[in-house]
Parts: C-alpha cells; sequence; structure tokens
C-alpha cells in the first residue's frame, strides 16, 4: 500500500512538473510583443485622463490587464485586479472589443467597478500589443516589459508578479 501511494506522488509531481512546464511555454510562445514607443503613447481613460505607461511605471511595476467584458475568464480575473487597484497597486485595464465609452461605462457602474480603463473599441490597441487571447496580464516597470500571461491569474500569481518585478 505504501508502495502504491509513494508511485502516485511520484506520477502527479511529474504531472505537475509538465503542466507547468506547459504553461510557461504557452506563456512565452503567446507573450504580447511590445509596440515601438509604447511607453510613450499617451492613452486615454474612460475618466478623461491622459497617461503613458512610462510615467505609470516610473516608481513602482505597472500591472497592464487586457480584458474584455464578453469574455468568460475575465469573470473570474477582473474581480482581483479591482482588489489590487483599491489595495494601492498600481494598475491599468484596457478592454478590448467591449462597446462604446458609454456601454463600457454603464458595465463598469454595474458591476461595481471602479479601476482606470483604456477603452479598445476597435481593437487597435490590442492589436498593436499582438494580444490574440483575454485575459492578459503585462507587467511593466520603468517603461520597460518584464512580465506577460495569459489566461486565469490567481490574485497571489498576480501579486507575485508585481512583487518579482519591483526586486529585479
Amino acid at each position: 500500500m505504501v508502495n502504491k501511494l509513494r508511485r502516485w506522488l511520484r506520477e502527479g509531481l511529474i504531472l505537475l512538473v509538465i503542466l507547468a512546464g506547459g504553461m510557461l511555454l504557452m506563456d512565452v510562445w503567446r507573450a504580447p510583443q511590445a509596440p515601438p514607443s509604447f511607453d510613450s503613447t499617451p492613452l486615454q481613460t474612460l475618466d478623461g485622463e491622459s497617461v503613458t505607461l512610462a510615467s505609470l511605471s516610473e516608481k513602482e511595476p505597472l500591472l497592464i490587464y487586457f480584458w474584455a467584458t464578453w469574455c468568460g475568464v475575465c469573470r473570474y480575473t477582473t474581480p482581483d485586479i479591482a482588489r489590487l487597484q483599491t489595495e494601492g497597486k498600481n494598475v491599468l485595464t484596457i478592454a478590448l472589443r467591449s462597446g462604446d465609452e458609454q456601454t463600457l461605462s454603464h458595465w463598469l457602474t454595474r458591476k461595481r467597478l471602479s479601476f482606470p480603463v483604456v477603452n479598445d473599441a476597435d481593437g487597435s490597441l490590442s492589436r498593436r500589443w499582438d494580444i490574440s487571447v483575454t485575459p492578459t496580464l503585462v507587467i511593466v516597470s520603468k517603461g520597460r516589459v518584464v512580465s506577460t500571461t495569459s489566461g486565469w491569474t490567481s490574485y497571489w500569481g498576480m501579486i507575485m508578479r508585481l512583487w518579482w518585478a519591483s526586486v529585479n
């Protein structure tokens, strides 16, 4: 019985290592490419504020969250992004093809979400970043992309990525 349990544990560990490696390879393969001069391009938030990624990421790492109102996985990730923002983390979100500004504002109000949002209504900004999957998280520190991941990510996974960017 003990030998059988050890074998199952060993095989489970091997499976976890293979899955983690596969996820890492997928993140590298699907990693968005930062467009030229992305850090100095002004972006307009729904609040009317004009921001640049270089200025937002100058003092502390910036979490850029590419998401959509129609994205099923984003339903699970978006509340964690809102939590990070209310805790004082540096967050900017980009809503991909989620309607005009009025529709998006109404959706955010209905969901009781209040984080900075850039509306990418036609998807042009996401195309320039080569975003093919929502949600996608990009960590920018001092105007330089330091981490990317696509798909669901836990709250603690986001915290660890921001921490890692701040120590490097």
